[in-house]
């Protein structure tokens, strides 16, 4: 089932804005910027041992992540679980009263299949559920 924390999402106005502080006040290394056109989103990761952290920049005005950062501005957006199984994981947070946004997964950053689950289920957090399978 669960195997680790994947990466943690931050919300951001600006990637190239963001990194200054992950790769000169932290010491990380950005290893890829990528668009996700599905999610409407510029995504840039860096890695901490096992985990990665993930900027979220919108690439629209009507991206969720923009919706995100009008109403709560820069922060913490997600954490991301890494599931060996996604379909049997939405299975069980489904079983247990859980709301899920996505009924179906659908393909995230990294071409990784994920489904989030609404923050109303999971005690305000938004949680995303992510496959091992990229």
């Amino acid at each position: 089932m669960l195997k680790k924390i994947d990466h943690i999402g931050i919300a951001v106005h600006s990637i190239a804005e963001a990194r200054k502080f992950y790769e000169d006040g932290l010491g990380l290394i950005c290893e890829r910027i990528e668009e996700v056109a599905g999610q409407k989103v510029r995504t840039a990761f860096f890695s901490l041992g096992e985990t990665h952290i993930e900027l979220l920049e919108p690439m629209t005005p009507d991206s969720p992540i923009a919706s995100f950062l009008a109403k709560r501005g820069e922060g913490i957006h997600h954490i991301a679980y890494l599931s060996d199984n996604l379909e049997l994981q939405m299975e069980q947070v489904q079983e247990q009263g859980c709301r899920l946004i996505n009924e179906s997964p659908v393909t995230g950053a990294g071409d990784k299949k994920i489904a989030f689950v609404h923050p109303k289920s999971t005690h305000g957090v938004l949680t995303e559920l992510c496959s091992s399978e990229e």
